[in-house]
């Protein structure tokens, strides 16, 4: 039998594995969503619930797509048909790639907003704009056509390009660069925040915990930012998985990996949360916190303009970790199940989702009138992969692992068959057995508007 080294690329170091999948975690979730989810419910309550979540729900479940992906070593549907012949349980892989298909069609069009914001900071778009011109700004931009659609090209291009370059030429290559790249931009941004007048005020947001601010739709939103995250349920995880090496330790990985995506999301809150305060901006200001209020900010900061830049590059380079992961699920599919060369089965993946990328971008604009169950496009492309197809791809993932593929198998990936010790496993099984499938229900009923607070 021929070994999977020789039959399949794999990445090629630890860091390499680290980066790449710290990288398809880490995006605009941690930098655009954390802080205005996080402004919204409290701030440094709200963060110490979320990092809970993420130690005791979103690493076991993050442990047990890893489980099934490495030890199939193939892409999302072929992993649970390696693994469940005969079974249904492929249906989930089916599920993770659609996901994976819908969220790339409508990320894509908003990672194009950040380059479109790149060329405005460039260009000194923000300058002596008033808040509500600049909410005009990004209202004009978006309902428009050509720009909008412009850089959604691009960005998808540069997606296929990284892509097609393979395993370790491509992915592990590029996320060696932009991972490093996208902390040393954070921490610059953090320390200009830190030093502006009332900052410190900022700071106490984020990290002094406010109790009476939270309530039960606080704590669903933090299990579900711990979830969405860490880019859980869609297959990315499984597909990464595949390319890790059986020597490995997929316990540890999963730890740097949630480390690093929480590190970048509290990083993102210091960037953020003292320039709000110190120009007395409210902390819970909704989505537009990024693309409407932080360029005013950038407007009265001294040395704005350097700013400005820096950090729209970094939420593009956020942005373009996530969106390879999510290419690779479906470019993984179209090379491993239908045979497809890897080079033309890029084109075809981005070719696709660009049909349906194209109608999400256009939603603000030349379709704003198409409605499909009440909703525009761009939004009913994330609130089903959000609320239906991540939670249910989850739900099964830990189903598959806890009660179907064999508690000897499961034990065998996580020691290396013996090799490796860990008094974790305990816990691992109770969460995924038990609090998992629990919090998973939550989000999935609360998603769906079954359960309310």
């Amino acid at each position: 039998m021929k070994n999977i080294s020789e039959s399949r690329e794999l990445f090629g170091s630890r860091f390499g594995i680290i980066a790449a999948t710290a990288g398809s975690a880490v995006g605009l979730g941690n930098i655009w969503r954390f802080p205005y989810v996080a402004g919204a419910n409290g701030g440094g309550a709200f963060l110490l619930i979320y990092v809970g979540f993420v130690l005791a729900i979103g690493i076991p479940v993050m442990l047990s797509e890893f489980v099934i992906g490495r030890a199939a070593h193939k892409n999302a549907i072929g992993s649970f048909r390696a693994l469940a012949p005969g079974k249904p349980w492929y249906l989930v892989g089916i599920m993770g790639i659609g996901a994976a298909f819908m969220i790339l069609a409508f990320y894509t069009a908003v990672a194009g907003w950040t380059l479109e914001y790149v060329y405005q900071s460039i260009i000194d778009g923000f300058s002596g704009k008033t808040p509500e011109q600049l909410e005009e700004m990004f209202t004009g931009f978006r309902s428009s056509s050509f720009r909008p659609l412009l850089w959604f090209f691009i960005f998808m291009i540069l997606t296929a390009w990284i892509i097609m370059s393979g395993v370790k030429k491509g992915i592990e290559k590029s996320t060696k660069i932009l991972m490093p790249l996208l902390v040393i931009i954070l921490l610059i941004l953090c320390v200009r925040s830190l030093t502006l007048p009332g900052a410190s005020e900022g700071v106490k947001f984020l990290f002094k915990p406010d109790f009476s601010k939270i309530t039960p739709r606080s704590v669903l939103e933090a299990l579900g930012q711990a979830f969405f995250s860490l880019s859980i349920g869609m297959g990315t995880l499984i597909t990464y998985a595949s390319y890790v090496p059986k020597h490995n330790n997929l316990m540890k990985t999963s730890g740097y990996v949630a480390m690093v995506d929480t590190v970048i999301a509290i990083l993102a809150g210091l960037a953020i949360f003292p320039a709000v305060f110190a120009f007395n901006i409210p902390p819970m200001s909704g989505e537009g916190l990024v693309f409407m209020t932080l360029p005013n900010i950038f407007g009265q900061m001294s040395g704005g303009y350097f700013f400005s830049i820096i950090f729209f590059v970094l939420l593009t380079v956020a942005a373009l970790t996530s969106t390879i992961s999510l290419l690779e699920v479906i470019v993984a599919f179209f090379v491993e199940e239908l045979k497809i060369k890897r080079k033309a089965a890029t084109w075809i993946s981005a070719i696709l989702v660009s049909i349906l990328g194209i109608v999400a971008t256009l939603s603000w604009g030349t379709l704003k009138g198409v409605k499909i169950f009440g909703k525009m496009i761009f939004d009913f492309l994330d609130y089903t992969s959000a609320n239906i197809l991540l939670p249910l791809g989850g739900f099964f993932i830990v189903l598959f692992v806890a009660w179907f593929f064999g508690r000897d198998k499961v034990e065998a990936e996580l020691t290396n068959n013996g090799k490796l010790k860990s008094k974790l496993l305990l816990f691992f099984y109770f969460a995924i057995r038990f609090l998992a499938p629990l919090c998973i229900a939550f989000i999935f009923l609360n998603g769906i508007g079954l359960l309310r607070f």
